[in-house]
């Protein structure tokens, strides 16, 4: 199979990064650019009420723009205690688009007077892979845990720091990024999606 271009519809240089590594582990041989690559692509509007109709969403504009094949994910926090919530709202919970701290801060205060043995969570993700006629395939991953008390550690982002996987004691802000791609929930979703490309792509 010749190298086939596969747009990643982020601008994050980090999830392109992970997304190449992922899919060398499979022997997937596509090339993936992000929408760098296409200035003229205006970001998506998440409007869709799960994490699978937003990463349809975008995967299917960005497909449908570039001509290429696209593959888009979204993803997010949802919390027992909160009854899912953030879940689709996790990257503006506390009102702005991306402000982690803020975020995080407000989350520790609602969940302040959640007892240890209730304070249970789970990171999900939903990733896509649409073709320019309208083709799709879903993948989905999730990874279980418990929400800290207070924030630990630095290599992660957004909830990272009090969010502590299932069989670990450490935060998946104080593992190392490839542990944390081992186990993560975008990580689960991506490897899940990468055979499906094959057969897809043609």
């Amino acid at each position: 199979m010749s190298e086939r271009k596969v747009v990643l519809a982020t601008r994050n240089a980090g999830k392109i990064v992970e997304m190449r590594r992922i899919l060398a582990d499979a022997a997937v041989e596509v090339e993936i650019v992000g929408l760098d690559a296409f200035p003229e692509i205006d970001d998506v509007a998440e409007t869709g009420l799960t994490f699978a109709e937003n990463a349809l969403l975008k995967a299917h504009a960005v497909a449908k723009e570039s001509g290429l094949p696209a593959i888009a994910d979204d993803s997010g926090l949802c919390v027992d205690a909160l009854n899912g919530m953030p879940g689709i709202f996790s990257a503006r919970w506390s009102g702005r688009h991306g402000d982690d701290e803020a975020n995080l801060r407000l989350l520790l205060a609602q969940v302040s007077d959640v007892p240890d043995g209730h304070r249970g969570a789970h990171f999900a993700c939903a990733a896509v892979l649409a073709l320019p006629s309208g083709e799709e395939r879903v993948a989905e991953g999730a990874l279980r845990g418990v929400i800290v008390r207070a924030p630990r550690g630095t290599n992660g982002f957004g909830y990272d720091p009090i969010f502590v996987p299932e069989g670990e004691s450490r935060t998946t802000a104080e593992l190392s990024p490839g542990e944390k791609d081992a186990i993560s929930h975008r990580g689960r979703a991506f490897r899940a999606l990468a055979p499906l490309l094959p057969e897809m792509l043609g």
